[in-house]
């Protein structure tokens, strides 16, 4: 159904008994690329037993964390362009 990660994600979560249906949702609609998901094992690995609430707030903290390395990117990506029009013109 999705990455390797991603099915290990949704074993793991399944295998800690969380409900079928939020193992689905979490591994394959928020934690869908192998970075999430390997956040999300390395958490889960590291706490034994996380509340769901819990499960939820690390999950809400990985996506911020992408999103804003996402943003640095396309940041530097534009500041590249910028930088080349100055030195060599439009």
């Amino acid at each position: 159904m999705g990455s390797e990660r991603t099915d290990e994600l949704y074993q793991v979560l399944l295998e800690k008994e969380y409900p079928e249906k939020f193992c689905r949702e979490v591994a394959y609609k928020y934690m869908n690329t192998d970075y999430t998901a390997t956040r999300m094992l390395g958490y889960l690995y590291r706490v034994t037993d996380p509340r769901i609430e819990d499960l939820v707030d690390e999950m809400l903290a990985i996506l911020t964390d992408r999103q804003q390395i996402i943003q640095k990117k396309e940041m530097e990506q534009a500041q590249a362009v910028i930088n080349d029009i100055y030195e060599n013109g439009l």
